[in-house]
């Protein structure tokens, strides 16, 4: 393939695989906590907490990671203002300890932080407000978790960026409208594994290890642990995969500190994507390069269908998510360029209305609905069989396909998501 093109895809996984620890909404909030502190200088006296409703809609019901089990925009906030360290980024709240986790519950016993939502900004928001004395401190987020597009102090603007694009990696700025499933295939079979290694070895690691751990311990609703022993003494390999998914969200969703990598902005999202993959890798005897270049076509593949819906919605992300682990399997076993598509259409053409209510348990068992619907599209792609145009949104081929359902998502979805929040916050 083009070098260039190479060179972009690169980038795009290097921008996109990030560590981040517990789930990237409130760990956003935290992260813009810890640098508004940074900014101000000494501990605020009061801060304000503005943000978007996606954003509240994530953070409302999961649990903060290293929070000792707290909830919520105000606690996130206030543990990266009194423990956490900016320059880790979606990693910020690694530093927290029990004597902050306790400074932050007295904390909030007291006025120290308000929080509010703000309409008419991007799907992705945050803005705190922090102050001390005289002085005080801004700090605005917007369209991704890490995307700090403002920062004030004492009134004058420190930085502001007014184009909202994805930072650099290298000599390359990421361009995901260069995204196609062929492309994506021919990436997948000639790229040097040197220049991709590194951060998909990273992403096996992590949500391998939160994976086994929502496995052997009992976090959240125990969606996982519930697959596998109704499985039997031999769970088969669908449920395998179902479960290791579910487990890693399982107990990430409820406060794990373990990292995970993320995806297109989630962590659930990374671990829908790895689990599955690695466990019919597993079960198939594929070598660690064959993984590796399994796993690359399935974060492209994810991160090309998410290009079109945003990284929140009311869209379920764990239905790209799993169909791209779905798709990349079928590419790992031998499956032709045709069967592969036909796994994409069978799976987002069936699951791809399910909602996103925000963060919380039940996400692992969405994950796990996703991935045995996305492992049903697989075994019915490899038999023949596909939906075919005109049925719904399926289109003449699986880029207009990818696109219609992004479009549904993006924009069919967008009261749905509307109605959800007014649910959520008693309207």
């Amino acid at each position: 393939m083009e070098e260039s093109v190479c060179k972009n895809f690169v980038a795009i996984l290097n921008s996109e695989l990030m560590v981040a620890l517990g789930c990237t909404e409130p760990i956003a909030i935290a992260y813009a906590g810890a640098k508004v502190r940074q900014v101000l200088g000494k501990m605020p006296e009061h801060v304000e907490v503005a943000c978007s409703g996606n954003i509240i809609k994530n953070v409302k019901g999961v649990t903060v990671p290293n929070s000792g089990g707290q909830k919520g925009i105000a606690v996130a906030a206030a543990l990266g203002i009194v423990g956490g360290d900016a320059d880790r980024e979606l990693a910020v709240l690694e530093t927290i300890t029990l004597e902050h986790q306790e400074t932050v519950r007295q904390l909030l016993k007291t006025d120290f932080c308000d929080c509010s939502l703000v309409e008419g900004v991007a799907n992705l928001y945050i803005l705190i407000t922090a102050q001390a004395g005289e002085e005080s401190a801004q700090v605005e987020i917007s369209t991704y978790h890490t995307n700090i597009t403002r920062i004030t102090k004492n009134g004058k603007v420190v930085l502001e960026k007014k184009e909202q694009a994805p930072a650099d990696t290298g000599d390359v700025v990421p361009d995901k409208s260069q995204l196609n499933l062929k492309d994506i295939l021919e990436f997948g079979r000639t790229v040097d594994l040197k220049l991709i290694a590194p951060v998909l070895e990273r992403q096996i690691e992590c949500n391998s290890a939160i994976s086994a751990e929502g496995l052997k311990n009992p976090w959240g609703a125990q969606v996982g642990r519930t697959l596998l022993a109704c499985g039997g003494e031999t769970p088969d390999l669908r449920t395998r995969a179902k479960a290791a998914a579910a487990a890693g969200s399982d107990a990430r969703m409820n406060g794990c500190p373990l990292p995970v990598v993320i995806n297109s902005g989630s962590g659930n999202q990374g671990i829908t994507i790895t689990m599955p993959l690695l466990t019919y890798a597993k079960a198939y005897g594929k070598s660690h390069e064959e993984t590796l270049r399994a796993l690359a076509v399935a974060n492209l593949i994810s991160v090309h269908q998410k290009k079109y819906i945003g990284s929140l919605s009311a869209y379920c992300g764990a239905t790209s998510a799993a169909c791209a682990s779905a798709a990349a399997i079928c590419w790992m076993l031998g499956g032709s360029e045709k069967q592969i598509a036909d796994t994409i259409t069978n799976t987002i053409c069936t699951v791809g209305g399910m909602v996103c209510d925000g963060a919380k348990s039940s996400c692992a068992a969405k994950i796990a609905s996703a991935v045995d619907t996305a492992v049903t599209a697989l075994e019915m792609s490899r038999a023949g069989n596909v939906f075919q145009p005109g049925e719904g949104l399926v289109l003449e081929d699986v880029e207009g396909t990818i696109r219609s359902v992004g479009r549904m998502g993006r924009e069919g979805m967008k009261s749905t998501d509307i109605e959800i929040l007014n649910i959520m916050l008693g309207k």
